[in-house]
């Protein structure tokens, strides 16, 4: 069964200046309320915050180390993580209500999104058994952390979604435990060598995105301001 039979075209939007973080949480809280009526496409949007503090549901207090930024408690799964400027955020907003009713299938999928994007770059992404993200051997050795998912579903629409390092401020990472895995660093594309602009990285997350989810993609036009 394809994971998109009774699925329409998805919108794609892209923001190109950063996005507050409150502004995104109502447009997509609103988007996924109008998905759920059938008064709007699904959609999925690239942008980028300025720089914040995340928590979800299993955030732990005492993996906030450091409050250097905005922080903001929110419903997705996960602990907390960092948004900021040279990391692309993709906010998917699916209706599995039509896609299967699959959570599990749906994040690996968004998983294979990341990792097919990274091919294109000549970088190996991988899963790891019980650490959520996209993981990479760094070139010293060891093991690094480049993208994080956090997914929230209401009657059957998901929405939050992904975040892929390119080349934001790593130190900034360093006020959180990210994902509560403080015994493995965060990386990014730029840390592996690797130069790509955001237009690059959105060419392919969207190309990724087609082929992993099968899906008709149709855009709207550039977003400034979000």
């Amino acid at each position: 069964m394809r994971f998109q039979d009774e699925a329409g075209p998805v919108r794609w939007r892209r923001s190109s200046s950063p996005v507050d973080y409150p502004q995104a949480l109502a447009f997509m809280e609103q988007r996924v309320a109008e998905i759920r009526s059938g008064e709007a496409e699904e959609m999925v949007w690239l942008l980028e915050h300025p720089p914040v503090y995340t928590a979800g549901t299993s955030a732990r207090p005492e993996d906030l180390l450091e409050a250097r930024f905005p922080v903001y408690a929110v419903g997705r799964g996960g602990k907390f993580t960092y948004h900021g400027p040279g990391q692309r955020v993709g906010y998917v907003m699916l209706d599995l209500g039509r896609r299967g009713r699959d959570l599990r299938r749906f994040v690996r999928m968004l998983e294979s999104w990341l990792i097919g994007t990274l091919a294109e770059f000549g970088i190996r992404g991988e899963r790891r058994e019980g650490r959520v993200g996209i993981w990479v051997t760094l070139p010293g050795g060891g093991e690094g952390k480049i993208a994080a998912l956090g997914v929230r579903v209401r009657r059957w629409v998901t929405y939050h979604g992904v975040s892929l390092n390119i080349d934001p401020d790593l130190s900034h990472f360093r006020g959180i435990v990210p994902c509560g895995l403080g015994q493995f660093p965060v990386t990014s594309m730029a840390a592996l060598g690797v130069e790509a602009s955001v237009d690059t990285v959105d060419a392919a997350l969207r190309r990724q995105f087609a082929a992993v989810f099968e899906a008709e993609i149709r855009d709207e036009p550039a977003v400034g301001e979000g």
